[in-house]
């Protein structure tokens, strides 16, 4: 019987599928040290065990937290941070059991392209001027922002009007102007951070499994998001604000120092990976928990975990399936793709839907 054929690893891919970094994320990656110096402030870190302790060393702080961090001038409550979990937790489950959108909406430049579709497919109900709010071309416009922001703060629902998502709902429903212009903000901060993150993390998945993408089972494709959350994890670096609470914990960490943890590192330490470099979905065949996998950390620490992290991986392989299954094919000069230096590692490339491919 023949062998089934492998999916194709980093090192294979990278003849015909290549990754060209930005020079500071290359710097990172060829540096074979643990604890470094990024500049007279920051600090980075790619050890497992000290970015535990690291971690362990207190709670993060609201300012860290980069969907529930203050807005409108005053913190994010518990109750409300936890309503928006919630609410975007239904508003996903409601959204994936509906059709997708067209597929040829997946054409275009990735990942944004896959960012336009996730929102439309998920918040495309919301009434305007709310779905402005996280749209691509406001969103690049501080002005354009401030703009849609004051118009769904004063903007009043009339009482025949479609609800919309939960996540919208709670913006209409908010008590006064200061709690609205919370609300506002978790609406943009949740559908972007969320249609961003899964966007990114299939856009590299893509990439990854190289020119047989096409050839890999439907069964296989959770296995490829936990690798490539590995290879090219989107939350690739994680801060905190320095403080006397680290000293100790290290010689080159002073009091006045904030530092960067690094899981791009950490999931190429030959310490804890096999074969670090190559991409394997097969590592994880029998892997009940990847979360509790040592030195594997693609959606943050224990007490400051994404607080999205279980809609994630079941979205990003229902947006994988949709990709696929209408032929999505990539178009990169030289097989090679740049990844920038942004908050989110992500690959870019142009992508095209077959003309005769529809949705599913």
């Amino acid at each position: 019987m023949e062998e089934p054929k492998p999916v194709t690893t980093v090192a294979a891919a990278a003849r015909e599928y290549r990754v060209g970094y930005d020079p500071q994320i290359q710097d990172l990656l060829t540096k074979d040290m643990k604890v470094f110096r990024i500049d007279e402030t920051t600090v980075g870190i790619s050890d497992f065990p000290l970015i535990s302790a690291v971690v362990a060393a207190r709670p993060v702080l609201a300012s860290e937290r980069s969907v529930f961090k203050p807005a409108a001038g005053a913190d994010i409550h518990h109750d409300s941070a936890t309503r928006s979990i919630h609410a975007l937790g239904r508003d996903v489950m409601a959204g994936v059991r509906t059709p997708p959108p067209p597929a040829h909406q997946l054409s275009g430049e990735w990942p944004y392209a896959a960012t336009s579709y996730l929102r439309t497919w998920l918040f495309s109900s919301d009434p305007l001027p709310v779905s402005l709010l996280s749209n691509r071309g406001v969103t690049r416009s501080d002005l354009l922002s401030r703009i849609v922001d004051r118009a769904v703060t004063v903007w009043p629902r009339s009482g025949g009007e479609s609800k919309g998502t939960m996540l919208a709902e709670q913006i209409h429903d908010a008590s006064d102007t200061q709690n609205r212009r919370q609300a506002i903000a978790l609406y943009r901060r949740a559908t972007a951070t969320l249609s961003d993150g899964v966007a990114a993390l299939v856009a590299n998945a893509l990439w990854l499994m190289g020119p047989e993408r096409h050839e890999v089972p439907r069964t296989e494709h959770t296995a490829v998001l936990w690798e490539t959350l590995r290879v090219l994890p989107p939350a690739w670096m994680l801060f905190r604000s320095g403080g006397d609470v680290y000293d100790g914990l290290h010689p080159d960490i002073r009091p006045q120092d904030n530092i960067a943890l690094f899981p791009l590192l950490v999931h190429r330490d030959p310490d804890y990976w096999s074969d670090p470099l190559e991409f394997r979905p097969e590592r994880w065949n029998g892997v009940e928990d990847p979360e509790k996998t040592p030195a594997f950390m693609p959606f943050g620490f224990d007490g400051a975990r994404c607080w999205a992290k279980h809609l994630v991986v079941p979205l990003a392989e229902r947006l994988l399936h949709v990709a696929l299954d209408n032929q999505l094919t990539i178009h990169s000069p030289q097989q090679r793709t740049h990844i920038p230096l942004r908050s989110l590692l992500s690959v870019r490339f142009e992508a095209e839907v077959a003309a005769q491919a529809s949705a599913p």
